[in-house]
């Protein structure tokens, strides 16, 4: 059976699984790493499944993630599959400091940092995240000499990416 390549993220919140994603192998993977968070502050960003069985999963959680964390993961996942019915290479991760945000839940814990955020019109915007709801955010945008500081908000809807701007 051929199988597809397909981001786990639009599973997450118990949406359905679309018509074109027929290999239950890769439901059960998502369900293995959905109960080994349960009960954490860690939960998962993104999972990627390729058609050569290469398993790409990346965690965030609401106090960061460490390398262990990305080790318990990796072997709980391990421990349920069974290596002599499928080959597989599993790679788990953090989000990283660099990666969008894709989740309401990991704006919550950068609350005072700066994002770079961009719009799907195109729209880009920069300031200090200063408030986090259930549908969206708002960040608070310096004064230039054209314009004086205010507050922008933002729909999730509307976010085609977030970013923590990095500042050494």
């Amino acid at each position: 059976m051929k199988k597809t390549s397909y981001l786990c993220n639009d599973l997450m919140e118990g949406t359905q699984v679309p018509s074109f994603f027929s290999n239950m192998d890769n439901i059960k993977v998502l369900d293995i790493v959905k109960e080994a968070l349960d009960g954490t502050d860690k939960y998962l960003v993104n999972m990627k499944i390729t058609p050569d069985n290469r398993i790409f999963v990346d965690i965030d959680g609401d106090n960061g993630i460490n390398i262990d964390d990305c080790i318990e993961l990796s072997r709980a996942v391990e421990s349920r599959l069974d290596r002599d019915e499928e080959d597989y290479e599993l790679n788990v991760s953090s989000a990283g400091a660099d990666s969008p945000l894709k989740l309401p839940r990991q704006y919550r814990r950068h609350v005072g940092r700066v994002l770079s955020v961009e719009q799907f019109d195109g729209t880009k915007s920069e300031g200090r995240l200063t408030e986090v709801a259930d549908e969206g955010f708002t960040i608070a945008v310096k004064g230039t000499k054209k314009a004086a500081p205010h507050n922008e908000t933002f729909q999730f809807a509307d976010v085609k990416t977030a970013r923590v701007v990095l500042q050494f």
